[in-house]
């Protein structure tokens, strides 16, 4: 069994392992992005969780596989995000969802600038 991703820092140290991943921001909270993009995010309910984005349909089966890991505050209900518990009884799925993520986040054009 893989050590568990029980808090902000080894959710971050994980994501980093992956190709292009990057420290950064996100509304002004810290994140890890891919690609200009955040698919790792420190999230409304810090205290118990982490986000991540991920397509609408992988979000409505991870909340309804496993409720107890997978989930999502009133704030990110109706957004392909979903928010990771960090006492999650499966890491290995918690790093494939964050693969995955990330996987889907780098396949996406960089953003483009913000106007000033």
């Amino acid at each position: 069994m893989s050590d568990p991703i029980d808090s902000w820092e080894k959710a971050v140290d994980f994501a980093l392992t992956l190709p292009g991943a990057e420290l950064g921001t996100s509304y002004g909270k810290p994140a890890v992005k891919v690609n200009g993009r955040a698919f790792v995010y420190y999230g409304h309910e810090t205290e118990s969780s982490f986000g991540v984005g991920i397509d609408m349909d992988s979000v409505e089966m991870l909340k309804e596989t496993d409720p107890d890991t997978f989930w999502q505050s009133p704030h990110y209900e109706g957004w392909p995000a979903v928010l990771i518990r960090f006492d999650s009884a499966d890491p290995e799925r918690v790093r494939d969802v964050v693969r995955r993520s990330h996987r889907l986040t780098a396949a996406k054009p960089k953003p483009r600038p913000r106007a000033k």
